[in-house]
């Protein structure tokens, strides 16, 4: 039984189409809940439907209607009290995961591994600003 109140989606594909999506799921080494949810958040760009007047579905005709999601252009506000500005120097992506190291200042580099999608959906890229968000309650700090 699918799983509503806890966000689950279940539908039926055919054949080919869970051929494509497990081949793609291979070659782009990533999983096929993560290929959905692109789809789905992909879906912000397209224009919403909306039906005429019409009875017949067959002369039914579509009108555009075009939106943006606007996000403020606010400070985000968080509750770690230590958040470093760096500038991007490595993104090492992995089949899951990538490895994200900023340098806060000369020869001071913080590294950090963050899921594959994070990293895309951050557009993070080597030169980019970025900010390491800390919120620790020990720091553990070991010599030979």
């Amino acid at each position: 039984m699918p799983r509503k109140d806890q966000g689950w989606v279940t539908f039926q594909t055919s054949e080919e189409e869970r051929k494509i999506l497990e081949e793609f799921c291979q070659n782009s080494q990533r999983t096929k809940t993560e290929i959905l949810r692109e789809l789905v958040r992909g879906l912000k760009q397209y224009s919403a439907p909306s039906i005429s007047s019409s009875t017949s579905p067959e002369k039914a005709e579509t009108k555009n209607i075009e939106f943006e999601i606007v996000s403020p252009k606010k400070a985000l506000k968080v509750s770690s009290r230590n958040v470093l500005k760096g500038i991007v120097k490595r993104v090492t992506t992995g089949s899951i995961n990538t490895e994200i190291t900023l340098e806060i200042v000369q020869k001071v580099e913080l590294t950090s591994m963050i899921t594959r999608v994070s990293a895309e959906e951050l557009e993070l890229s080597e030169g980019t600003e970025a900010y390491a968000v800390i919120k620790s309650n020990d720091i553990v700090i070991a010599k030979d």
